[in-house]
């Protein structure tokens, strides 16, 4: 069963959406915005007012374990997420995601209210987190190509970037302030409260309708058919496949010098956490900038090679980071790294976008998400205890490389350094 397919009381908000409102002006598209954002500040607050309990019920180790549980079942049940998210359509999952996150965050904040359960409550709650965030993450980049048209994608690749940032800057701060004025429980219970924002949002964004032979494909065929039919769509796509290895590799080479990579970098050279801060807002607001640019041009001419390309000079900004005479240098060189893997990035999803049929947009999604939080969280760990043996230099350094082949494989790709964003 798929969306379009949908019973009658869906149908008054199933109109086509025009191609010609600029996204930034459609109100359709800014109410999608709206409800992601909120989702998003909350999701911060959740993760923060999570990170506090752990540590105030357990010893630093139980406090990580609770923390990062909730990736396995992301990482495990994220394909058929995508599965999900294709047959029932994006907006009917992410409403149903959103609406069982906040009832379960509000209902945690409540126990905590009345007693101190302990680190197993927390546990559990960040399985469940984990596991609805597996449907919830293919449904949301679904949406954007179901409620906007195909020119508008990379503008709204740029606005969802913004929200990000957004949800940054202002989600800490608001769960400090809840764990101050009432610990964890009022932490989470602000938590829920953003999240429940965002399904009265989502129930008046008008979707467009798939086409007939991909409502009735969608009805025909088993959820391991569309599994296996999504991944093999991936796979043989002359866009897709090259793609998601060039996703796989520049995430594999990001993620763990802008992570653990940058903490044990700060501590070397003497930063302290406040240096540690400055350089990640560097990345932050390069990163946010890219962001505005593609959310005022709308669209970038050459989108698959610009995408290819940014990431080559932006892996060459990560390996000279380490090498950044002092602490401005390195936020600047920071600002570089941002601007150009968020440019590379926005145009990657936008390019996942365009490319995919919208049937197969849920799975596109999931394969995409395993990449980023399944295979590219692994080089954290690797990248601290290799920089225990030879240091942040040379660490950063073939981190760079492999950001950098990332790119060399997605230009040495026809179909994706030919790629263009329909215009």
């Amino acid at each position: 069963m798929s969306e379009a397919t949908a019973s009658a009381s869906d149908a008054h908000i199933s109109a086509t959406v025009p191609l010609s409102v600029p996204a930034h002006r459609d109100p359709n598209v800014l109410r999608w915005v709206a409800a992601y954002t909120a989702s998003m500040v909350g999701d911060t607050v959740f993760y923060l007012a999570l990170s506090w309990a752990a540590v105030q019920n357990g010893s630093p180790a139980e406090a990580g374990i609770v923390t990062a549980v909730s990736a396995v079942p992301r990482a495990l049940l994220m394909l058929g997420g995508g599965v999900v998210a294709d047959r029932f359509g994006p907006r009917r999952v992410v409403i149903g995601s959103d609406a069982v996150r906040c009832v379960t965050v509000l209902a945690v904040a409540a126990v905590l209210f009345a007693t101190d359960p302990g680190l197993w409550l927390l546990a559990l709650l960040a399985v469940v987190f984990g596991a609805v965030d597996a449907v919830f993450m293919p449904a949301v980049g679904a949406l954007p190509a179901r409620i906007t048209g195909k020119d508008q994608l990379a503008r709204v690749q740029g606005m969802r970037g913004l929200a990000i940032r957004f949800a940054a800057v202002v989600g800490a701060p608001l769960g400090g302030l809840g764990v101050a004025v009432g610990g964890a429980a009022a932490a989470f219970a602000g938590a829920g409260l953003l999240i429940a924002v965002s399904v009265p949002l989502l129930l008046f964004v008008r979707m467009r309708e798939l086409p007939a032979d991909d409502t009735t494909a969608a009805r025909d065929t088993t959820a391991w058919r569309d599994l296996v039919g999504g991944l093999r769509y991936v796979r043989r796509h002359r866009v897709l496949g090259p793609l998601m290895v060039a996703i796989a590799l520049g995430d594999l080479g990001f993620v763990g010098p802008l992570n653990v990579g940058l903490t044990l970098l700060a501590d070397e050279r003497g930063w302290g956490a406040s240096g540690m801060g400055w350089v990640l807002a560097g990345f932050g607001t390069g990163a946010g900038v890219a962001a505005l640019l593609l959310t005022v041009r709308g669209r970038v001419p050459r989108a698959g090679s610009v995408a290819a390309g940014a990431l080559v000079p932006g892996a060459a900004a990560i390996g000279a980071l380490p090498h950044a005479p002092g602490l401005p240098a390195a936020v600047g060189i920071a600002v570089a790294v941002g601007l150009l893997t968020g440019l590379s990035g926005a145009m990657c999803g936008a390019l996942l976008q365009t490319q995919s049929e919208p049937v197969y947009l849920g799975r596109v999604t999931a394969v995409g998400g395993i990449v980023s939080l399944g295979v590219a969280p692994l080089s954290m760990p690797l990248s601290a205890a290799a920089v225990g043996v030879w240091g942040t230099g040379p660490v950063f350094a073939v981190s760079a490389a492999v950001c950098a082949l990332g790119g060399v494989v997605a230009l040495a790709a026809p179909g994706v350094r030919r790629a263009e964003l329909p215009g």
